[in-house]
């Protein structure tokens, strides 16, 4: 059945009972009247009904005359390609857009997704930096940077667990293992194409922006094998014949900080084990890129199922928990140890999360007794285990 049968079936209903009535002539015009508001109101409906949420988001973007995508603090490239595909929307209907991030941009794999693409990103430290209308891409709550609790964004575009949201658009899909995917399905719906050889398109990717959307979902699902949904394998084979693979293989192999070797060092070296769970304080360092990527190197030891590694930067401990095991969901583990700790926070997917933590609110600063790093770290022996 056609989206028009509907309104037009209601329409032969309506003159098949006008055609046996005899009512008069007041009486007709206004069931004439009322019949066609319902075939008016049934048609937006419908009309409505079949607009993609790509069509929806584009219209929230055509409705702006300036936009500032914000990245979340440390854009990671999933983020930072996520922030390409709405400045690109944003340019097909004519709004001039800008991408924002708090934070620094440290780790080696995101300074070369930055640098490769050669991305113009601005950085900002408070709320008043930002001009026009407010896009939150790859998170859905604004953070890291003074006002940020008191940012309204007008969309959301998130792939995390959601309480924030936007004043016009929200799409937030936890089930899914990279934004980049969900704006690689706004792109294809509203008719931009990846096309090869000599052939042009009015709406074609530019390959800096095929590239970076795939290489933002091969990072954040472990190149297809983890946390992976058939959306992320459509749009990688959607957007592969459009890239550049030398700029793919520039951002994928960069140069490694000494510092994150000597930090994946001391993670192994100062290992604590229970069962095929492990915890890990590297102690002081720099680079607090380099837990998370130490975290991962943990995770590959055999017969490790989850790990948690621990480093102080400046009077925070920064935490990054990995999992591979289907009774430990990272996040969750993580946010549940931190909760009665002031001045902290922590959450995540299942098999990924981190967190950051106030040594002086841990040593017993404000309302909280306080918890030693020996303490927090048997903590989180018991979380993974499911005994707290």
């Amino acid at each position: 059945m056609s989206w028009l049968a509907v309104p037009l079936e209601m329409g032969r209903d309506l003159a098949a009972v006008i055609e046996v009535q005899d009512w008069d002539p007041v009486t007709l015009g206004l069931i004439v009247l009322a019949g066609l508001i319902l075939l008016v109101v049934a048609w937006l409906a419908v009309r409505r009904y079949r607009r993609t949420t790509g069509d929806r988001f584009r219209r929230v973007l055509a409705s702006r005359d300036e936009l500032a995508v914000l990245l979340h603090p440390n854009p990671d490239p999933d983020a930072m390609a996520t922030a390409m595909g709405v400045a690109l929307l944003a340019e097909d209907v004519e709004t001039e857009a800008s991408i924002h991030f708090p934070g620094e941009i440290r780790h080696q794999e995101n300074r070369a997704f930055r640098t490769v693409l050669e991305l113009d990103l601005t950085s900002i430290g408070r709320a008043a930096d930002l001009s026009g209308d407010v896009v939150l891409v790859d998170h859905n709550e604004a953070r890291g940077f003074d006002g940020a609790s008191d940012l309204d964004p007008v969309a959301v575009v998130d792939h995390h667990p959601a309480s924030g949201h936007g004043s016009s658009f929200t799409d937030t899909r936890p089930e899914y293992g990279a934004c980049a995917t969900i704006i690689t399905e706004y792109l294809r719906s509203v008719g931009f194409t990846v096309e090869t050889g000599e052939s042009t398109s009015e709406k074609q990717l530019p390959e800096a922006v095929a590239t970076g959307l795939l290489y933002g979902i091969l990072s954040d699902t472990n190149h297809l094998s983890r946390g992976c949904t058939g959306a992320e394998f459509e749009a990688s084979s959607f957007l592969y014949p459009g890239i550049d693979e030398d700029l793919l293989d520039r951002i994928a192999h960069p140069e490694i900080d000494a510092e994150v070797l000597d930090v994946k060092a001391r993670a192994i070296e100062n290992r604590q084990s229970q069962g095929p769970f492990v915890v890990s304080h590297v102690g002081e360092l720099s680079n607090v890129d380099a837990i998370p990527q130490a975290a991962d190197e943990l995770l590959h030891l055999e017969g490790i199922t989850a790990v948690v590694v621990l480093g102080k930067k400046e009077g925070t401990l920064h935490v990054s928990g990995r999992s591979r095991d289907d009774r430990v969901h990272m996040g969750t583990v993580l946010k549940q140890v931190v909760e009665d700790i002031p001045m902290s926070g922590a959450g995540g997917h299942a098999r990924m999360g981190g967190g950051q933590l106030s040594l002086d609110h841990m040593a017993g600063l404000g309302p909280s007794d306080g918890v030693s790093i020996e303490a927090f770290t048997e903590r989180l022996f018991a979380a993974m285990a499911g005994e707290s």
